[in-house]
């Protein structure tokens, strides 16, 4: 393991997610810190990450985290809701950077949500792992949480199938299912579901669904500024990798972020 001295100012904030989802958190955290420098990984080659161990899942990551570090990384964001439900615990003392876990970092703001009753719309291994109602209940325990896993809802942003006809009925369907528990607010706990907001406002309330990256930027920002990392300099950077089929991944990302170029394939043995 590289253990580096990665508190300096300068040094970049690094992503990582199965594929573009992360790009919806790193979007929003650069909206308010737009004088850092910016690393980002998407292991489209495991994708999806909902359907994997927690083994092979700690494999990755661990790989991934290795990278980062040796890039002199202050902070690494977990981006990807599976991940930080399954393994953080497991490699939350293990670097010499600042992590953050989306689920963790996100729920105490959920549990003070003045309703009582949430939806969480995840994978299956962040519904599996019990996190986001383990985290609400510590803060909350009165709060009814409902978990719904989507399997399609990943394969539909991944290959950009948002307006296609079957893609619709299927996350309408899922939508259904989930509006049985009579939420009066649904997270949207996969960084790939919130590309899919237009199709579900089209069944229901916008302001129903949450994206909890919204919360977690600004959780970020105040974390970073109390520990005097903020970046101020105006000299900035950003490096993209991915672990498979470059061009796919520029193409289903200009759905949110617009790249320059395709990312740098890099694949962990």
């Amino acid at each position: 393991m590289t253990i580096l001295d990665n508190k300096n100012k300068t040094n970049p904030i690094a992503f990582f997610d199965s594929g573009v989802g992360g790009l919806t958190v790193m979007n929003k955290v650069k909206k308010i810190l737009p004088c850092e420098n910016y690393l980002y990984y998407g292991d489209t080659l495991h994708m999806p990450y909902g359907e994997k161990s927690k083994e092979q899942l700690l494999k990755y990551s661990e790989a991934i985290f290795e990278f980062f570090a040796q890039k002199g990384a202050k902070a690494v964001v977990m981006a990807c809701n599976t991940t930080s439900s399954v393994i953080y615990e497991d490699v939350k003392n293990k670097y010499n950077f600042k992590l953050y876990p989306i689920v963790q970092s996100v729920s105490e703001i959920l549990s003070k949500l003045p309703i009582e009753r949430i939806g969480i719309f995840a994978t299956r291994a962040t519904i599996e792992s019990g996190a986001y109602q383990r985290e609400i209940f510590k803060y909350n325990p009165s709060m009814k949480v409902f978990g719904q896993h989507c399997p399609d809802w990943v394969h539909i942003v991944e290959e950009n199938l948002l307006k296609d006809k079957k893609s619709i009925a299927t996350v309408k369907a899922d939508l259904d299912r989930m509006l049985k528990n009579n939420p009066e607010k649904i997270v949207l706990g996969c960084t790939h579901y919130p590309f899919l907001a237009d199709i579900l406002s089209e069944f229901a309330p916008r302001d129903m669904f949450i994206d909890p990256a919204v919360d977690f930027a600004e959780f970020i920002k105040k974390d970073l500024s109390n520990a005097n990392l903020l970046n101020d300099t105006e000299q900035t950077y950003e490096e993209f990798f991915v672990s498979s089929n470059p061009k796919q991944f520029k193409i289903a990302s200009e759905m949110f972020y617009k790249l320059e170029k395709e990312p740098n394939l890099l694949i962990f043995e």
